[in-house]
This record gives C-alpha cells, structure tokens and sequence, in this order.
C-alpha cells in the first residue's frame, strides 16, 4: 500500500512538473493568518471559485500543522474524514490529526509546517511539505537536547463538498529520528 501511494505520489508531482503557478496569486487566499504556499501549480486548468475553495482548504490544513490550533484543522477536515495511511496507535476520523500534531508537539514544541508546493487536480490536492523545529520535547521516554531537525512529507488530500473527507500521506520519520538522535544515521 506504501509503496502504491508513493509511486501515486511521484506521478503526481512528476504530472504536475511542467505546471505553472497563476502569476497573479489570485487562487491564494491572502489573509495573513494563513500559511502561503510558496508555489502554486494548477497544470492548464482555470482557476475557478472551487479551485480557490481547494486552495484554502489546502491553507487553513496546514496552518492547523504549522500552529497547533484547532479552529484551523476544523475548517480543513469534514467529520466524515477517512485517513487511508492511518499510523498504529493513531485514532481514525477527524480527530487523528490533532492527536498526531499533540505527539509531534510534545517532542517539537516550535515545529513549523512550510507548505513548498501544491498541486491542485479537480477536488485532489497534492502538497510537499517541509517541517522544522528543535527537538526539545520529549519522544517516548527520550528526552530531547534541543537538535534541528527538518523532514519532509508529501499529503494527497481528497476535498468533498467543502472539506477534506480522506487522505494519504507520508512522512520522512527516518529523517526525522536520525535528526533528533533517536537512531544512528545510515
């Protein structure tokens, strides 16, 4: 199944490579609470009011990881939510990710989520995202000593009516532990 939704993942990047984002931003919502993708790629499509919708759904998911704060993940994510990579340990529904962002919190208490890129395809959203912080929480029973760590992911987040109601994702948790000296660098 990783290993399907990883070559879905590059597909999809590798699709969307010769895209280019609107030169008028007009399809990023401006508010400056809302974190702002650094590029924008729609392929040939116009951008439309649902396209606009997508983006900032896109905008208020990821602010939700770059802040902690609740009110934004409830504007990204419908009560139907169905995550389709769900990590052991990690409830089901609309109340995973904020469980999965109280975990990373507690290790990475100023972990910041930049959104790099985002594909948007229909009602599918693809984003590359870089997290960053400093290790000065604890993991399990390791205390952290305040090590940089930057790990990368990639999201396909599936948009219905007007939120997210399924995902995929993946995570460099490898990166991610070797950073912050939870295991040995290969």
């Amino acid at each position: 199944m990783r290993r399907v939704l990883l070559i879905l993942s590059w597909l999809l990047l590798a699709s969307a490579c010769s895209s280019t984002a609107p030169a008028d931003g007009s399809v990023v919502d401006p508010s400056t609470d809302l974190v702002q993708p650094r590029a924008v790629h729609l392929g040939s499509a116009p951008v439309t009011d649902r396209t606009r919708h997508v983006v900032a759904v896109a905008q208020n998911l990821y602010t939700f990881w770059d802040t902690g704060e609740q009110v934004y993940l409830d504007r990204a994510v419908d009560g139907t939510f169905v995550d389709n990579t769900l990590p052991p340990g990690r409830p089901q529904g609309p109340h995973g990710p904020a469980v999965a962002s109280a975990g990373f919190r507690t290790a990475i208490p100023d972990l910041s989520c930049e959104l790099a890129d985002l594909y948007v395809t229909g009602d599918t959203f693809t984003a590359r995202l870089i997290f960053r912080g400093h290790f000065t929480g604890t993991y399990g029973s390791t205390v952290g000593s305040g090590r940089s760590v930057e790990f990368g992911a990639i999201d396909i987040q599936h948009v219905g009516d007007e939120r997210i109601v399924e995902d995929w994702h993946l995570e460099d948790n490898l990166t991610f532990m070797q950073q912050a000296g939870l295991i040995g660098a290969s």
